[in-house]
C-alpha cells in the first residue's frame, strides 16, 4: 500500500463491506497463498464493483485472476447478462480460482482460461466494456496494446499496481511501472486519471465523448 495504514483502514471502515461470499476467498488465500498480498484488497474491490454498476457492461475482461477475488467482487455487481472472461497463466492458481467461482453463483458466467495473456489476447474476438488488468507489470504495455483494440467504444481500462514503482524492491518492475505510466500519459488518444488507491489504481478510457 502506497497511503498509511491508519488511513487505508479509515477507508475501509468507511467503505461497504464485502460479501460473505468475498470474504470466504480473501480468508482462504491469505491463509493457503504463498503471496497473498497479490489479491486486491476491500477497497479496491468496491471500487471495482462500483464502476460494474456504473458502466453496466455486457463483456468483462480480467487480466490476471489470481484466486478469483477481483472476478468474483466485479460479478457481484454486474448486469445479469454480463459475463468475465479472466486470463491466468498458472495452471494451478487457475484451478484454485476455478473452485471459488465454482462455489458462487457465478460459475456460468465467469471463463477462465489458461495460459499465457498474450497469446491469449489475439485469440479473443469479441468486444469488452470493461478490462481489469492485474498482471505482470513488465507486460503492461503490450497488455494494453493487445487489450485496445478489444475495448468496446465506451470501454474503460482499470489498471492495478500503477504506484507500484514507489513500493517495490524490484528495480525492473519500477521501470517498467514508470514506463506504462509514461506510455499511457503520452499517448493522445487515450484519457486516464491515475488514483492513490491501495498500490495505485489508473482509470483509462478512449479520448473523445
Amino acid at each position: 500500500m502506497i497511503v498509511r495504514p491508519k488511513i487505508e483502514l479509515y477507508a475501509e471502515e468507511h467503505t461497504s463491506p464485502p460479501s460473505p461470499l468475498l470474504a470466504r476467498v480473501a480468508a482462504a488465500t491469505r491463509s493457503t497463498m504463498d503471496r497473498p498480498e497479490m489479491m486486491i484488497g476491500p477497497v479496491e474491490g468496491a471500487l471495482l464493483a462500483m464502476l460494474v454498476a456504473m458502466v453496466r457492461p455486457r463483456r468483462i475482461l480480467e487480466i490476471g485472476t489470481f484466486t478469483g477475488y477481483s472476478a468474483l467482487a466485479m460479478a457481484e455487481a454486474m448486469p445479469a447478462e454480463c459475463g468475465i472472461v479472466t486470463l491466468e497463466a498458472d495452471a494451478r492458481i487457475a484451478g484454485i480460482a476455478r473452485d471459488n467461482f465454482a462455489a458462487s453463483p457465478y460459475a456460468d458466467r465467469i471463463e477462465v482460461r489458461e495460459g499465457p495473456a498474450l497469446k491469449t489476447l489475439p485469440e479473443l474476438d469479441e468486444r469488452f466494456e470493461l478490462v481489469f488488468l492485474d498482471a505482470d507489470r513488465p507486460s503492461y504495455i503490450s497488455y494494453l496494446d493487445a487489450v485496445l483494440p478489444l475495448l468496446g467504444e465506451r470501454g474503460f481500462i482499470v489498471v492495478d499496481n500503477a504506484l507500484q514503482f514507489a513500493i517495490t524492491p524490484d528495480p525492473e518492475e519500477a521501470a517498467a511501472v514508470h514506463a506504462f505510466n509514461a506510455h499511457v500519459a503520452g499517448r493522445a488518444d487515450l484519457v486516464q486519471v491515475l488514483l492513490t488507491i491501495r498500490a495505485g489504481v489508473t482509470v483509462i478510457r478512449r479520448s473523445g465523448p
